[in-house]
Order: C-alpha cells, then sequence, then structure tokens
C-alpha cells in the first residue's frame, strides 16, 4: 500500500479567495496563489462550499501553470451543489457571490461520489491528494456509516490518495481517529493560543495512531490576528474576556519583538501531530506576511512568559 501524501508546513486556504465576506477580484485571487507558490507553499485547500464552488474555480485555474506532482490539493465532500433559480446572493453563507446554487447536505455514498466529481470538473483535474468529510457536525451517522466507507473505496481504487474529516470541533475528529482509518483530520480553530481544547484527546490520539493533523484558523477567525474591540473569534465579535487575553498576548509578543501573528502561527505548528497549518490571505500581500510570520522565530522567553503569567495554560 503506498504513503499517503501528508501536508506539510504552512498552506494556503482558498475560502478567503471565494469572496468571503467582500469580493476579491479575478486578478487578485490569482495573484495570491501565485504569491503562495513562490513562497514555497505546496498545500491548497478547498471546498464546494466556498463561494459555490468560486475557490475551486479559481484556485485550479492558478494551479495550472504549475506541475500537477509538485503540489497537494484536497476539497471536501458533504455539501452538494444544486442549480438554483431563487437569485440574490449568498452573503448568508458568508459569501459574496450570486446564488446560483444551493447546498444540499449529503454524505451518502453516491453523494460523496457526485460532489467529488463536480469538484473535479471545477479544478479542472483528474484526481485531488486528499477529500476531507466536511463539517459532518449534524450528520454524524450518515457520515460514519455512508459517507467514511465511499472515502475508503476512493482511496482503494486510487481516486484520492489519502482521506479524512475537516471539521470546527475536536470531538468527532477524535472518533473519526480512533474508529476508522483515516489519514488526516483537518481541525479549525480548536488548537489555538485562546482555545486548547484539541490538546485533550484529539492531538494525543492522532500522535498515536499516526494520523495527520492540519491545523486550520490559527487566528480564531480574526482576533489572533489583530486584537482591537469589534475582532472577531469564531466568526462573531469577541468577548471582552477574550479579547482582554488576546491584548495582554500582544503585549507580550510585542515584548519580545515579535507579533502575535507570528506566536500564532508557531503555536499551532509546534505539536508533534500537526503536520501542516492553513492560512488564509485574499492578496499577495497578505500570503507574503503569513509566509514571514511563519517563518519567524519565536524565542523561548516569550513562551516563559505565557506560562508564567498563566496566559498559557494546559494543555499546551
Amino acid at each position: 500500500m503506498s504513503t499517503p501524501p501528508t501536508p506539510s508546513g504552512l498552506g494556503f486556504g482558498a475560502a478567503v479567495i471565494a469572496n468571503l465576506y467582500t469580493e476579491v477580484p479575478e486578478q487578485q485571487a490569482y495573484e495570491a496563489v501565485s504569491a503562495a507558490w513562490e513562497r514555497g507553499i505546496r498545500y491548497y485547500d478547498t471546498a464546494p462550499h466556498y463561494g459555490l464552488g468560486l475557490s475551486e474555480r479559481r484556485l485550479g485555474a492558478a494551479l495550472r501553470e504549475h506541475p500537477r506532482e509538485e503540489y497537494l490539493i484536497s476539497t471536501k465532500v458533504g455539501r452538494r451543489l444544486e442549480p438554483s433559480a431563487d437569485g440574490g446572493d449568498d452573503l448568508a453563507h458568508g459569501f459574496a457571490v450570486p446564488a446560483t446554487h444551493r447546498r444540499v447536505w449529503d454524505f451518502t455514498a453516491d453523494g460523496v461520489r457526485r460532489t467529488l466529481e463536480a469538484s473535479l470538473e471545477r479544478l479542472g483535474l483528474d484526481r485531488v491528494d486528499i477529500v476531507y468529510l466536511h463539517d459532518p457536525d449534524d450528520h454524524a451517522e450518515q457520515a460514519f456509516r455512508e459517507g467514511y466507507p465511499a472515502l475508503e473505496r476512493l482511496r482503494a481504487e486510487g481516486v484520492v490518495g489519502a482521506i479524512g474529516a475537516g471539521m470546527n470541533q475536536a470531538e468527532m475528529l477524535t472518533r473519526f481517529v480512533r474508529d476508522t482509518d483515516v489519514d488526516v483530520v483537518l481541525c479549525a480553530g480548536r488548537y489555538t493560543l485562546l482555545d486548547r481544547s484539541a490538546a485533550t484527546e484529539l492531538l494525543p490520539a492522532a500522535l498515536a495512531k499516526g494520523t495527520s493533523v492540519v491545523v486550520g484558523g490559527a487566528f480564531n477567525s480574526g482576533l489572533l490576528a489583530d486584537p482591537k474591540p469589534g475582532a472577531t473569534y469564531d466568526y462573531t465579535e469577541a468577548p471582552a474576556e477574550l479579547l482582554d487575553r488576546a491584548l495582554r498576548m500582544k503585549a507580550v509578543a510585542e515584548r519580545h519583538g515579535i507579533g502575535l501573528r507570528a506566536a500564532a502561527l508557531a503555536f499551532c505548528a509546534a505539536h508533534p501531530a500537526v503536520t501542516s497549518v492553513l492560512v488564509g490571505a485574499r492578496s499577495a500581500a497578505e500570503v507574503h506576511d503569513s509566509a514571514d510570520q511563519f517563518a519567524t522565530q519565536v524565542p523561548e522567553a516569550f513562551w516563559q512568559e505565557l506560562r508564567e503569567t498563566g496566559l498559557l495554560k494546559e494543555p499546551a
């Protein structure tokens, strides 16, 4: 059996270039992906959900000029796109795109195959390296009974190289790691400087099983990128207590000559179970900043001060 592809280092999260919250011009999206390639980023993550397929189309077009064997790409199944004539926009789901399609939750075996086939068409590829079951929170029974076995068959057929699940929670991902043969899980927002819930069970289980963990949401949707009043935490306005905590962490970081973003990324990457950290960027400038922050050496004295002041507690 061949070794499954493993994402490593800094990865490019392609939700943002699909007009997440605000429009991203086509050329700007292309330049963001090109900048990621220029900075050595070789793992790219997308999903049908992102901009009703716009993320996959833009990412596929931008990567087409690069050798296929030199990068890893992941997409997701679980939300099938169906044409819709209702009109309007998709801002209720967070994307500034016309509502040309509607999402249908579908973790059936047939739904998984149909969704992946449509993704390959949008990407312009004959295969992807990794497929995740996307947010099966409210569909656990179907995801484990039908969706996961369908991914196993696709892996056995060589249609995909690795399979897993991507979620904003750690508990069900832990179940995937323990009870199935997933190669990788994508955990968003649950292993950060402000939320270390994935460290309790998920990360130790993954380490014991040899399952790769990709961490997304390192900035908890904004608060750790730029803590200030009105900043978002998990896509809503940050509670006062967390804002205060983030501001205190920022002050400690500045005392040690680094930015809080560098510390947030370094924290995620440091765990031995974590193989890759995903960061979204809507422009080339944001990509370069993320790459610079990821490459920053964070002094041990910074972590020591966080521990001494109680800003960083176990498990971490």
